[in-house]
């Protein structure tokens, strides 16, 4: 089962959190704030920005990317998928019986 990590611009995160949840993409969404230092169109930039963990499925993790990619503002989201290798067998239910 995937965790999703996608950061935003912290005035859209609770939106982007709650859509996931309210459209059963993700059993739960964490909110983290951080401060981002990157390289675009050959300048660096440094930006707060909210990091997104969403707690997903395989089976809904395509419908998930592609809602984040309609609500998220930036022309070239940061959107990753880590698989767990182990995970708490009642955590894994709970999140297959919350998404889907």
């Amino acid at each position: 089962m995937p965790t999703v990590y996608i950061t935003v611009p912290p005035d859209d995160a609770d939106e982007i959190a709650e859509t996931l949840v309210e459209e059963r993409l993700a059993a739960c969404v964490n909110r983290l704030s951080t401060t981002s230092t990157y390289r675009w169109e050959g300048e660096i930039h440094r930006d707060y920005e909210a990091v997104l963990l969403a707690k997903t499925t395989d089976s809904a993790y395509d419908d998930l990317l592609e809602r984040v990619q309609t609500l998220h503002p930036h022309d070239v989201p940061c959107i990753e998928r880590f698989d767990e290798a182990d995970v708490l067998e009642s955590f894994a239910t709970w999140r297959a019986e919350s998404v889907d």
